[in-house]
Parts: structure tokens; sequence; C-alpha cells
């Protein structure tokens, strides 16, 4: 894989994107837009407040990036984005769903960062059959849909891709660490779906720390150094990342015992945090900003011009939501309508992406690339490709 490149201006266009908050009213009509010639309302459903602001930016930037460099316009017309503050609680997520589906009357919907708002809506989407194209959240629980289509990953697929590489090269038993919560679970299970299989032993049984609560892991490091482990695999986010990592480089585990874990651990704003204490950590993720393809070499230094700072994950899936929604309405013509675009999304077949190729499988989630990152320098570093999950 190539270096990390240099920042370039992003692509200067003329632009007719029209940003609204989530007060802005429905005054264009349907969102289709066609009754009276207005833009096609898309609503964009992430946090702009709360615990999870910062992923919320990402997916927001990544998004209006894409429009933005198709001048305003997804599949040839002229978009309004309707914002609406996904907030931190099932709750809040539903309510702002609810206000873009019946108030605001949008096309179609993208964003949504928890897995709790995507479980609450679920019945609203499929019901008012307007798409969802979520560029986060997706819970192992979701299936079913028809409505409901996914960007990023499903939950378990990190661990997925990790388990084979750590069972081949761990050198001994791994030691199994996570937040005590649903995503912690799903990807220590599906560490093990692969892990297991592959020859991998445990050092012991897995172990869940009490979420949110715990800051001070040093009963846990504890157990780590006394359980004969040859590597650690984990799964924290947040600032349990921040706070698990530097502890583990503090308590002397970092440089002796390797530590693996999904690539949320040192993704975006928490390797900051983490300084040089990230340094030789080993991730798994669908994307990294360094990746040396065509769309990444648009789309990363953009991205770095237009907000000073390296893509994510949660800004390379936004990117890729509008994609498809681009080719959908593209594809839809004529009277485009909720339901058109949303036949149209199950034959956008394969997109060209900055984490590489990749198509929505039978369960609206993508068939995709998955990679080895190293932590180097305060940066995460593609070290190999590690397959492709999804299909």
């Amino acid at each position: 894989m190539a270096g990390r490149f240099r920042p370039v201006g992003l692509i200067a266009v003329t632009t007719g994107l029209l940003l609204t908050t989530a007060c802005g009213g429905a005054s264009l009509g349907t969102g289709d837009g066609d009754e009276q010639g207005g833009p096609l309302k898309i609503g964009l459903l992430v946090p702009q407040s709360g615990t999870y602001k910062a992923l919320g930016d990402d997916m927001k930037q990544g998004f209006e990036l894409y429009v933005k460099q198709h001048g305003g316009k997804l599949g040839g017309r002229e978009v309004e984005i309707v914002i609406a503050d996904e907030g931190e609680t099932a709750d809040s997520g539903k309510a702002a769903a609810e206000k873009l589906v019946k108030q605001d009357r949008v096309l179609a919907v993208s964003g949504v960062v928890s897995s709790a708002t995507i479980n609450g809506v679920k019945d609203l989407f499929e019901t008012s059959k307007v798409p969802l194209v979520g560029s986060n959240a997706s819970p192992t629980t979701l299936t079913g849909t028809q409505y409901i289509w996914r960007t990023s990953y499903v939950n378990d697929e990190p661990g997925k891709a990790l388990g084979k590489h750590v069972a081949q090269n761990a050198g001994g038993p791994v030691f199994l660490i996570a937040a005590g919560y649903q995503a912690g679970k799903d990807e220590v299970e599906g560490f093990k779906s692969t892990f297991l299989p592959a020859g991998g032993k445990l050092a012991g049984g897995e172990v869940y720390t009490p979420f949110p609560g715990t800051k001070n892991f040093q009963p846990y490091l504890a157990q780590i150094e006394n359980s004969g482990a040859k590597a650690v695999f984990c799964f924290y986010a947040g600032g349990a990342a921040v706070d698990f990592v530097k502890q583990y480089r503090d308590f002397g585990l970092a440089g002796e015992i390797p530590l693996y874990a999904p690539g949320f651990l040192t993704e975006g704003g928490v390797l900051k945090g983490q300084g040089d204490a990230a340094d030789g950590i080993l991730t798994s993720l669908n994307y990294s900003a360094d990746l040396d393809n065509a769309a990444n070499k648009q789309f990363a230094p953009a991205y770095q011009s237009a907000y000073g700072a390296a893509p994510t994950t949660y800004a390379m899936a936004s990117w890729d939501a509008a994609q498809v929604l681009d080719k959908a309405i593209k594809e839809a013509g004529g009277i485009t309508t909720p339901e058109s675009v949303n036949a149209a999304i199950a034959k956008v077949g394969e997109i060209d992406s900055p984490r590489g190729t990749w198509k929505f499988n039978s369960g609206g989630t993508p068939v995709q690339p998955w990679y080895l990152r190293e932590v180097k320098q305060g940066a995460n570093t593609v070290t190999s490709e590690l397959g492709r999950l999804g299909g």
C-alpha cells in the first residue's frame, strides 16, 4: 500500500447545496421535489449533540463532501439536506426520524450512529416505505428489512475479520476483554467465530467490563498479566478506548503482549488522545485513510483539505451513502419517489469506494474488503488485507 497523501484543494464546484436544521419545515412540498420542481429533500439523521457528536460530525461531513463535489446534486437533481439531531438515546433518535419522514417528508434518509436508534426506527421506515441508507449502526439483530440499507458493516464483522489472523500469529492463548454492552458482545462473538475454528486458544473466559462506568482498568490488566496470554483482543471505543490504551501502556503490557482490536479502538479523535501509547496496536477495519486506490486518492485529500483531519470510516461510509443515493436517484429517473429510489438501490451493483470496491448483499449490508492496520507514529497504517466479508 502507498503512503499517506498530501492534502490538496477541495474540488471547485458551483454548488446548489441547501442546508437546513431539523427545524426547517416542509415548505418545498414532498420529498421527491417533483410537485413544485424544487430540490429533492434528503434527511441526515446524525448526532449533533451529546456523547456521539464527534461521530455525527464525521458522518455529516462525509455526506456533505460528496454532494459538494457533485455540484450540490444527487442523480443530477439539486438536493436539500435536512439535518436532524439523533442525540444519544433511542427516544431522541426516533423522534428525529419521525420528523424527517412525517413532517419534512424526505425522499430518503442517511446517517444513524446508534444501534438502539436503528432498531427503534426499523418499523417507521418499513411501514412508511422510505429508504434509510444508514452509514454506521448495523447490529446483528437487524434483519429482514426491505427499506433499510447500511454502507458500514454488521457489528460482528471487525472481530470476524481478525480471528484467523490472530490465531495464526499470536503464538499462544489470547485474552478477550470488551465493554459490557451489545456491540462488545457482538465483536467478541464475531472474533471467536473465526479464531476458534482456525486453531486459536483462549486464555480463560472472556471478560466484560461494566459500561459506561469503568474508568480504572488496573484489576483487569492484572488479570491479563497473570493469565499467560500471548496476545489480547479487546473492544473499546470513545473515552473508554483512550483510558484502556493509556492504562495498558502504563501497566507495562504494551510491547510485551500484543494488542488486537476492531478499528474503533484507534479511529478518529481517540487516537490523538492516546498519543504514543497507541503505537504498535493492530486493528481491523474496512477503511484506512492511506489506502492506495483511485477513489481514495480523490476522497482522502479532499476531506483533509476541507475539514483539517484525515477521514474516518464513519466519514467514508457516509460519502458512500451519498454515492449510493446518487446512483439510485439517477437510475430511478422520471417521477422520483421513495419507493422508486429504494427499488433502484437494490440495483446499484458495485460501488467504487475509497475502501475498495463493494456491493450490497441480500441483507442490505456490504460485501467488502477488510484491512489489518498498525498504529505507527500516531497514524493508522495499512499493513495487509484480511479478506472480504459480508457474502
